[in-house]
C-alpha cells in the first residue's frame, strides 16, 4: 500500500474512532483534546444544531477576554477611539470581536448571533481542496468563517444602487438624516433572518439613522457590497433591475425563522 494511502486510510479510522467514543457532557466535551476537537459536533450536520451552551461549555474564554487597557506602544485605550466606536449607536467602552457581536449591548439589542451563525465548522484534515474545486463552496481556503458571512454587515455602502448622489455620510442631510424617509415605502420586507431582530432594528432605526448606516456600510471591511436577497414586499415591481438579477429571492436556508420555514 502507497504511503499517501496508508497515511489517508489512518487518518480516517482514527477519526471514526475517536468520534464515535467521544461526547458532549456538562456543556463540554468529553476526553481529551485531541478527542474533543474531532467530535462530530464540530463537523456538518451536528454543528447545525449546536446550541451556544455546548460550544461555551468549551471556548468560554470568548466571552470573558478584555481589550488590553494599554497598547504595547503605550497607547491607552480609554483616550483612543476604535473605529467601531465612531458611529452613534455603539456606547461604552472597547470590547473584544466576539463580545462586540454576542454581548455588547447593541448586540443584544438588534441581533441574535450563534456561534454557528459564523462558525460552520472545518475539516481539520484539509482545509483547502487539493486539487483545487471551485465548484466546493464549502472550502474558505484554510479560514475557520467564510468570509461572506462578514460581508453580510461589513459591505460598502451601496448608494449608487439605490440612487443616492453620493456616499451616506455626504447625502445624509439631503434626506434629514433618515433611512426610512424612503424605505418606508421601499422595499419594506427586510432583516427577517434568524441572526437578527427585525422589530428591534425597525423601532432603533426610527430614532437614529446609524442602526441601519452601521450595518450598510458604516462599519465596512470590504470594497463591496454585500448581494442580499431580494425578498418580495408589498407593492414590489415585478420588472427586476439590471443590478437585481442574478440576486437570489431567498435567505440561504439556514438563516430563514423556523417558523417560516416550517409553514413551507
Amino acid at each position: 500500500m502507497r504511503l499517501e494511502a496508508r497515511f489517508t486510510f489512518i487518518t480516517l479510522l482514527s477519526y471514526v474512532l475517536v468520534t464515535a467514543s467521544s461526547g458532549i457532557v456538562a456543556g463540554g466535551l468529553s476526553g481529551d483534546y485531541e478527542q474533543a476537537r474531532w467530535n462530530t459536533i464540530h463537523f456538518k450536520p451536528a454543528i447545525d444544531d449546536a446550541a451556544d451552551e455546548q460550544c461555551l461549555g468549551c471556548h468560554q474564554e470568548i466571552l470573558g477576554r478584555r481589550v488590553l487597557e494599554q497598547s504595547p506602544s503605550g497607547v491607552r485605550a480609554s483616550k483612543s477611539l476604535a473605529w467601531y466606536q465612531t458611529l452613534t449607536t455603539y456606547a461604552g467602552e472597547q470590547e473584544t470581536f466576539h463580545r462586540r457581536h454576542l454581548a455588547t449591548p447593541l448586540a443584544m439589542q438588534l441581533m441574535d448571533m450563534k456561534c454557528n451563525t459564523c462558525h460552520q465548522g472545518n475539516d481539520l484534515r484539509e482545509e483547502a481542496p487539493n486539487p483545487p474545486d471551485h465548484s466546493n463552496t464549502d472550502f474558505t481556503l484554510r479560514k475557520t468563517v467564510n468570509p461572506e458571512i462578514c460581508l453580510m454587515c461589513h459591505g460598502v455602502n451601496p448608494y449608487k444602487i439605490m440612487g443616492l448622489p453620493s456616499p451616506w455620510p455626504e447625502s445624509r442631510s439631503a434626506f434629514q438624516d433618515n433611512c426610512l424617509l424612503c424605505h418606508a415605502g421601499i422595499r419594506t420586507t427586510r432583516h427577517q433572518v434568524n441572526y437578527l431582530k427585525a422589530d428591534a432594528i425597525e423601532e432603533a432605526g426610527k430614532q437614529d439613522s446609524d442602526v441601519c448606516y452601521g450595518c450598510h456600510g458604516g462599519r465596512q471591511w470590504y470594497r463591496i457590497p454585500y448581494p442580499y436577497p431580494r425578498h418580495a414586499w408589498k407593492g414590489m415591481k415585478k420588472e427586476v433591475p439590471e443590478w437585481a438579477k442574478d440576486r437570489p429571492t431567498e435567505s440561504e436556508p439556514r438563516f430563514l425563522i423556523k417558523t417560516k420555514q416550517a409553514a413551507k
